[in-house]
């Protein structure tokens, strides 16, 4: 009973709480050398960084197809998050990023209410 108080207090707090730790975050760290000149990436790289993002962006969804209801909404709730704060100029990647995670989640959700297929290589 005391826990379902807890989670429900922090919720109502999560905003102010992640908003927090940037500002906190920011300001303890101390500022990293940003070189003058970032190299291009090559044509490699680009690819190799890709074939990583759909690894990762796959296993996310297997991991979240376990998820529960209430971890799988507190996803939701953070892709809310990321969204552009009223008045402020909204973001294209900002905004993609958000429907990805969304869109994520609703793969997730569906891979883990498919039926389990039988391994035939046997």
């Amino acid at each position: 009973m005391a826990d379902d108080r807890q989670n429900s207090d922090h919720a109502e707090h999560r905003p102010e709480l992640l908003s927090t730790w940037d500002d906190r975050g920011r300001a303890q760290a101390p500022p990293a050398p940003f070189p003058t000149s970032i190299p291009e990436l090559t044509n490699t790289e680009l690819v190799q960084l890709r074939i990583r993002v759909i690894a990762l962006e796959n296993l996310m969804i297997s991991m979240l197809s376990k998820a529960s209801d209430q971890q799988l909404e507190r996803a939701r709730e953070l892709a809310s998050y990321i969204r552009p704060r009223p008045g402020s100029t909204p973001h294209p990647l900002t905004i993609s990023a958000a429907d990805h995670m969304t869109d994520i989640l609703s793969r997730a959700r569906h891979l883990g209410i498919l039926p389990k297929i039988s391994d035939s290589r046997g």
